[in-house]
C-alpha cells in the first residue's frame, strides 16, 4: 500500500509552517509600533528630531493627536522685533534678566 507510506511530506505541515513563520512577523511589527515614540495609541505629548544639527534636520511634535511637522531649510532666520533687555551669566550658573526701560 502506497498510500500509506510514511516517507511523503505532509502538505499540511507546510501550512502549519507557514502559519507560525506570519505569527512570528507580526509580533515583531506589534513590538516595532508599540516601540515607536509616535504611536498612535499613547495620548502623551512627543517631539522627535531628526539629523540634529545638520542641514536636512527635522522636527516632529506630537501634541495628543496633533502632529506638526518642521523642517529646517539651512538658512540663516530672521525675524522682526526689538531688544528687550540683557541677560548675564552668573558664575554658578545662574542668569539674570535686565529690562531695558
Amino acid at each position: 500500500m502506497r498510500f500509506l507510506e510514511e516517507d511523503e511530506d505532509d502538505p499540511l505541515l507546510s501550512m502549519v509552517n507557514l502559519i507560525d513563520l506570519f505569527l512570528v512577523v507580526i509580533g515583531i511589527l506589534l513590538v516595532i509600533i508599540v516601540q515607536n515614540p509616535l504611536n498612535p495609541f499613547t495620548e502623551e505629548s512627543v517631539i522627535v528630531i531628526e539629523n540634529p544639527g545638520q542641514s536636512d534636520m527635522r522636527m516632529t511634535i506630537k501634541d495628543g493627536e496633533e502632529l506638526t511637522r518642521y523642517e529646517a531649510s539651512g538658512e540663516i532666520g530672521e525675524g522682526q522685533g526689538s531688544r528687550a533687555g540683557v541677560t548675564y551669566r552668573l558664575n554658578d550658573g545662574r542668569m539674570i534678566y535686565i529690562p531695558e526701560g
